[in-house]
């Protein structure tokens, strides 16, 4: 077995590599820019050695110094993670020539299945079903517009050498062909590398079902079963479960099959995934395939008890897999949500800063399950603009599906993280989402059930009165607390009355409050009656009750008179006031925000990459002003109407805050 291997990568899955290893005995190196100095994976591998500038086309993918970082270390394998140099296959040879064992697949397969366009038209030649599309190179958005013209609208626009949903447009028209091609090839060429395009039909109302397959070099190789990835955003998956709640078994069986034969056809070995598109007939289409380790493994690993990581590392020692495809069973349901410094209210902008409070759920066995989290980072660490958003994967495991989400609601609820906008809220949505719990999904769910953006969640009554009754229970320990401050007036004592009126998501409920030493019982005004016990103490940040017997988690804010509370995707402003201080502030004016139509904002911290106008324009309603790119991606910022530029206050090349002025209008 190898002795030490060097992790080509950074974040969370260093890390997750690191960990195996450490398991196998085998040391680690990692590597790292100056934005990653003090970085987790840094600091957990067994030695580090610095790459260069934070750009990732300065570090990271550049090959000579990774190269340098092995012959520096003596590292006699490379694991490459996902993203970065993992699918290049120059990168693979230079290791093969170097004497170094690529943890992964030769560097033939890599060229064969790790190119888009390659591997989508060895898989017609090998009569596998694909999405209609244009495989050839295509040199200028004209071209792209014509070739779009004729495979018909929607189309994707899609970097060969993509992943990640890095380089990748959906476009519903000519303009938006024009737009999405060179905004493509731009992020293609910063995150890989290689700014080669491809366009393919877009296919409406699909789910995206993928098989995981392992090869040794011994000629075996076995489908992992399946993972639905349906919940995407901008092509970027968000929620992945395995097994997919829309497969029967045939359908598994054939895919599986298809996926390995595809594999051997082309002698791939290590872990790696074939996409599918799936219609509602569970006709699947071959899509694409990753020749590498997927972000969302962890599932597999959950429902199947296999390792990934040590098995890519035990085939790429020349070991044979030590089992066979009968051994591979479904064992319960897995579910992952990727956590993301992206804000929800802000339509998902990344979002950079310091992480002041970062607490995940405790890991490992639960009551009902398991609980998991694959992170990169940690409290006091700063999220960089230069990488992926991707903060952790929080995945549970439970016997069934309806179990595992219930654990993935409990373990979101209890998920802390301050600093930084991040998606948690929307996380919390959408394992609540009926239609979500139902399985009847597709990769639109999130633009159909969302299309106005998410400005959080609506409680039902319910579940307000239960929040009411814990925030009084709450506030009067806090009361209590406040009245044995020292320094009072002399012959003067503070009393914590019994009656208080709660005041949260537009509804009133006055309550009473009775206690004993166990806890609280609150008496709402129209009689109902609620059991409160808590061992919360002011000031916690999260609070964990029992509300007549069921648990609650609460993340708590102080505000004045009350609450800041989020929970299940709501962020609610909750007041605690006496009958007169509630009758009272239903008489104040409600500040209005100040008026910043006139001006476009930078909505993330980024930089200025493109100025499409000039001062002067007259500008129409959905026309681009400029290109802002944060974290790999290329955000571009249209009008909301029309108007005249009056001023502009940066330049290409500004980095800009979240909020900063970029033109003002007439």
């Amino acid at each position: 077995m190898f002795k030490k291997i060097l992790i080509a990568n950074r974040g969370e899955i260093a890390c997750r590599v690191i960990k195996t290893a450490r398991k196998m005995g085998i040391k680690t190196v990692a590597v790292y820019s100056d934005a990653d100095r003090h970085a987790l994976h840094v600091k957990m591998a067994d030695e580090a050695v610095h790459i260069g500038p934070p750009p990732a086309n300065q570090s990271y993918i550049v090959i000579d110094k990774i190269m340098d970082a092995i012959r520096q270390t003596g590292a006699e394998a490379v694991h490459p993670g996902y993203g970065f140099l993992s699918e290049n296959r120059a990168f693979a040879a230079a290791l093969e020539a170097e004497g170094v064992v690529f943890v992964g697949p030769p560097s033939p397969a890599i060229e064969a299945m790790g190119d888009k366009i390659t591997s989508k038209k060895l898989a017609q030649e090998a009569g596998v079903s694909t999405v209609p599309g244009y495989m050839g190179l295509i040199a200028d958005a004209d071209e792209a517009v014509r070739i779009s013209g004729q495979i018909g609208y929607p189309v994707m626009i899609k970097a060969s050498a993509g992943g990640g949903g890095k380089g990748m447009r959906i476009a519903w028209n000519e303009g938006e062909v024009k737009e999405g091609f060179e905004s493509s090839k731009n992020e293609a060429a910063a995150s890989f590398g290689d700014d080669r395009i491809f366009i393919e039909k877009f296919v409406t109302q699909p789910r995206h079902i993928e098989i995981q397959v392992l090869a040794d070099k011994h000629g075996n190789c076995v489908y992992l079963h399946e993972r639905e990835c349906s919940i995407q955003r901008r092509n970027q998956k968000v929620i992945e479960e395995a097994p997919s709640p829309f497969l029967d078994e045939a359908t598994r069986r054939a895919m599986g099959e298809q996926a390995c034969a595809l594999a051997k056809a082309v002698g791939y070995t290590s872990a790696g995934t074939v996409e599918f598109i799936v219609d509602g007939n569970r006709n699947f289409y071959f899509l694409e395939m990753n020749t590498r380790l997927q972000v969302e493994h962890p599932v597999t690993e959950l429902i199947t008890g296999v390792d990934l990581v040590e098995q890519m590392i035990r085939v790429a020692n020349g070991e044979p897999l030590p089992f066979r495809q009968e051994d591979l069973k479904i064992n319960g349901w897995a579910m992952e949500s990727r956590l993301y410094a992206e804000d929800p209210y802000r339509n998902f902008l990344p979002s950079t800063g310091r992480l002041t409070r970062y607490r995940p759920p405790v890991e490992g066995p639960t009551e009902h399950g398991i609980v998991r989290n694959d992170t990169g980072v940690f409290e006091g660490g700063e999220i960089s603009m230069f990488y992926d958003p991707m903060i952790a994967k929080l995945c549970t495991w439970a016997p069934t599906r309806g179990q595992a989400i219930e654990e993935m609601r409990l373990a979101l609820d209890t998920f802390e993280v301050e600093g930084i906008g991040h998606n948690l809220p929307f996380l919390s949505a959408v394992m609540d989402h009926p239609r979500f719990v139902s399985g009847a999904i597709t990769t639109a769910f999130i633009a159909e059930e969302y299309e106005g953006g998410f400005t959080g969640t609506t409680l039902d009554e319910e579940t307000l009165r239960r929040v009411a009754a814990a925030t009084a229970a709450m506030n009067r320990v806090a009361e209590i607390r406040r009245t044995r401050i020292s320094g009072t007036l002399g012959n003067h004592e503070r009393h914590v009355g019994d009656d208080w009126v709660v005041t949260l998501q537009g509804m009133e409920y006055p309550v009473t409050i009775s206690a004993d030493k166990a806890g609280s019982t609150v008496t709402f005004a129209d009689g109902g009656v609620y059991r409160v016990t808590s061992d919360w103490a002011p000031g916690q940040p999260l609070a964990r009750l029992e509300v007549e017997d069921a648990p609650l988690v609460l993340k708590v804010g102080k505000i004045p008179s009350g609450f800041r509370i989020r929970l299940r995707g709501a962020d609610l402003k909750v007041h605690v006031r006496t009958s007169r201080q509630a009758e009272l502030a239903r008489l104040m004016p409600e500040k209005m925000p100040p008026d910043t139509s006139k001006f476009l904002l930078c909505p993330m911290p980024g930089l200025i990459v493109k100025i499409n106008v000039a001062e002067g324009d007259e500008v129409q309603e959905g026309q681009a002003l400029c290109t802002v790119e944060a974290m790999k991606m290329e955000n571009i910022l249209k009008a909301e109407r029309k108007g005249v530029v009056k001023k502009i206050t940066c330049v290409p090349g500004a980095s800009l805050r979240v909020d900063d002025v970029i033109m003002e209008f007439e």
